[in-house]
């Protein structure tokens, strides 16, 4: 796109989080699942501000995620987003729609706004009952630590099996001005594309208009959140709050035509990337963080099969924990993956730098050693060419440990 290097080279990615005007945020301890750790978390929207979620699409969608729908739908801002970490209030019928309302109802009252400006958002255990009310009793507790610098505390304060926090900021200069981004996010098991495959809350200081917003929120996630899995499994819970301030004080960005818009697009995209990839090297279990490229496909659902086929393999995944240079586990995926159009004897696979299948058949030097040296990387690239097609796509994924099945095994425990 034109002056796409001018734009990627006004991002200026930050290694502290960037406070984000019209943003505040907070944090309580709720009990609810853990002990002496926060896990309640306020996000407020200073008036003015605009939102756009992005929702999973598992039809077994969790209470929140129906209840933040319908707010969303009444047409009324949002002002405060309420998140609870422990308990997914997935799978509870109406008891879970009247508990996420009961939350919801005592942050409006706290903070005096309609009970529609509050979205609801919750990750944990699924099925279990959640206990609205000790949540609430926490909510004056929670209002009174909202803070410009409550970032850091709020990326831990949403955390499950995560064993760290995910926080990524960027600022970028443009005709219009300034602007800064700062985003969180959740993830670490549970993980596969359908929006979003875990919980992230991106802002920006920038003014965006509705239409404009909604665009951004889905470009963005199709280059990020949507291009990463863990474990093939997608959560009840899923969303992606995109928020827009206007703080920075521009005209509203409105449409994709602007440079403006091209140069947001850009900040969000680097910082979502960096956040889903931080999700990946925080895989339950993980040791490694793999890039799996697929290229020559005639159309680009094509190559997204294949690289989910390979992404999603736990042979696959088995064999890189071990670093193991099977590359017929590889093969075998890519034959099963559902491609309309792929002729093995067009399949090339490399892993690294280092050349395994041409044409569908291994290289006559095949040597394992080199590969499986290249294996023993934290960092591994597996390319695949599926033919003389002019798409391709790229998805980030890890390896399978005998961590993962413990932590799996025992999350309930």
């Amino acid at each position: 796109m034109a002056g796409s290097t001018e734009v990627a080279a006004a991002i200026e990615a930050s290694t502290e989080p960037l406070a984000i005007g019209g943003v505040r945020l907070g944090v309580a301890e709720s009990g609810t699942r853990y002990r002496s750790r926060k896990d309640l978390c306020l996000i407020e929207i200073a008036p003015g501000g605009v939102t756009h979620c992005l929702f999973t699409n598992n039809l077994f969608c969790a209470a929140p995620v129906t209840l933040a729908r319908r707010h969303l739908a009444s047409g009324t801002p949002a002002r405060y987003l309420v998140v609870n970490a422990g308990n997914a209030n997935a799978g509870t019928g109406e008891a879970g729609l009247a508990a996420a309302l009961r939350v919801c109802a005592a942050v409006a009252a706290e903070t005096d706004v309609a009970l529609e400006a509050v979205l609801p958002f919750s990750t944990g255990v699924i099925g279990q009952p959640l206990p609205a009310e000790r949540l609430a009793a926490v909510v004056p507790e929670l209002a009174g630590d909202l803070r410009a610098d409550g970032w850091v505390d709020a990326a831990a304060a949403i955390m499950t099996t995560d064993t760290r926090v995910k926080l990524r900021s960027a600022r970028v200069n443009c005709g219009e001005g300034t602007f800064s981004v700062t985003g969180i996010a959740k993830g670490s098991g549970m993980i596969k594309p359908d929006m979003a495959t875990m919980l992230a809350y991106v802002a920006t200081d920038a003014a965006v208009a509705p239409t404009a917003l909604r665009a951004l929120a889905a470009e963005v996630a199709a280059v990020s959140f949507n291009r990463i899995t863990v474990d093939g499994d997608t959560s009840t819970n899923d969303a992606l709050a995109l928020i827009a301030t206007g703080a920075a004080g521009n005209d509203p960005v409105a449409d994709a035509s602007t440079p403006a818009y091209e140069a947001l697009r850009a900040a969000l995209e680097a910082v979502c990337v960096a956040l889903a990839q931080d999700i990946v090297r925080d895989g339950e279990g993980a040791t490694k963080f793999v890039t799996v490229r697929v290229d020559g496909g005639h159309s680009e659902a094509d190559c997204r099969r294949v690289a989910y086929a390979v992404a999603e393999s736990p042979l696959v995944k088995t064999a890189l924990f071990a670093s193991d240079p099977n590359w017929g586990r590889i093969l075998a995926a890519i034959g099963r993956a559902g491609a309309e159009r792929l002729a093995i004897d067009e399949v090339d696979i490399d892993i690294g730098s280092l050349a395994i299948v041409r044409a569908g058949q291994p290289m006559a030097d095949f040597d394992e050693a080199p590969v499986a040296q290249a294996m023993k990387q934290g960092d591994i690239d597996i390319d695949i060419r599926i033919g003389a097609g002019p798409c391709s796509t790229t998805v980030w994924t890890c390896d399978f440990s005998y961590d993962y099945v413990k932590i799996n095994a025992e999350y309930r425990s």
